[in-house]
């Protein structure tokens, strides 16, 4: 018994050790990226109007799979937003503690381990026209659920609305968590057989269905890439796949609109989901020219945007002296602000001058 425990604990004592230096030294870079993912934090979910900008498409890859693995401990770090957890398989990463999470919210409104669908409550005109969804940042990672081929995607299957994409495979295939977040859901459920749903810090909720096997309990804490069940065909299936899913506060959307799921990288870190998105015909590949020339033309109000300028009147400033600094003229400046070109300027004026 003491050499079994000695094989244990000295391997693990060597990751603390390694884990406690790795830390210390990138004390700097842990305060970049906890400064990075808290500002991006206080946007991550945020509701935008018609013109807010799609970022430009990069593609993200997903991180090391995890596999089979569970939670031993979490350390501190010496900085309050910043937590390592320690995996089984003497793995560890950085995650983001929980006060410090997006929105203290979305792990508590609608949180409902009772049903498969927490938000029916939620009418979709209720929700903005547009929202930013941060998928990933510096602290938030990605892995596919499953790469195979994909055997029926998002939109009207046989007269009835399919939410999701299927992806065939072999019973016993390994599932992954898609982002981190909390398990809401794991159960026998209907039509999807053995489920689970995945809140994440995001807000989105992603469903795994048909699995023959679920390696996770309601309540659970996972990072992307490990491994929370095995693919089957339980349920209303009629072969073993993975029914995949991607919710926003209960409305389901394409899959693909996140997931290239010929290469498994993310396509974006971040995604601009508008309402129009969550139609069972608004299927990714279907208005992706549409979505192209969106962001095009979102690319270019944001320039637009960007390139608004404004001066404050001082103490001698002539609306000649300002056409002349910012290479304009005294009419334009008239138009920009609606005055006129014999209008007194006031001290503590702010012009509009670009």
């Amino acid at each position: 018994m003491a050499e079994r425990l000695k094989y244990y604990i000295i391997p693990l004592a060597i990751v603390v050790f390694a884990v406690a230096a790795k830390a210390q030294e990138a004390d700097s870079l842990a305060v970049r990226q906890t400064t990075d993912s808290l500002h991006v934090a206080a946007t991550d979910t945020m509701r935008v109007d018609s013109v807010a900008v799609q970022p430009k498409a990069v593609p993200v890859h997903p991180v090391r799979t995890l596999g089979k693995v569970s939670v031993i401990d979490t350390l501190p770090t010496g900085n309050d937003a910043l937590r390592i957890i320690l995996f089984n398989d003497n793995t560890w990463r950085y995650i983001l503690s929980e006060e410090y999470k997006n929105d203290p919210e979305v792990f508590s409104d609608h949180w409902n381990t009772d049903v498969t669908h927490a938000y029916m409550d939620v009418d979709v005109n209720s929700l903005p026209e547009a929202t930013a969804i941060r998928l990933v940042d510096s602290l938030e990672s990605y892995h596919y659920p499953f790469l195979g081929r994909i055997s029926s995607r998002y939109g009207p299957r046989r007269g009835r609305p399919h939410q999701g994409v299927d992806m065939v495979l072999k019973t016993g295939d390994p599932i992954y968590a898609t982002f981190d977040g909390k398990v809401r859901v794991s159960k026998v459920a209907g039509n999807y057989g053995n489920l689970v749903v995945i809140r994440h810090n995001n807000g989105l909720e992603t469903y795994y269905a048909h699995l023959s096997q679920r390696d996770v309990a309601v309540g659970d804490w996972v990072v992307a890439g490990q491994q929370i069940g095995l693919g089957g065909s339980t349920g209303r299936s009629t072969g073993p796949h993975l029914h995949f899913e991607v919710r926003y506060r209960g409305q389901s959307f394409d899959p693909e609109r996140i997931i290239d799921f010929s290469t498994g990288n993310l396509r974006r870190d971040e995604l601009l989901l508008r309402r129009r998105h969550f139609s069972i015909y608004a299927k990714f590949e279907q208005d992706f020219d549409d979505e192209v020339e969106a962001e095009k033309q979102e690319e270019a109000e944001r320039k637009a945007a960007a390139a608004i300028q404004y001066h404050t009147i001082r103490s001698g400033d002539t609306l000649g002296a300002l056409a002349r600094k910012y290479g304009t003229t005294v009419s334009r400046l008239c138009q920009l602000n609606n005055i006129k070109s014999t209008s007194i300027l006031r001290i503590g004026q702010r012009l509009r001058v670009r």
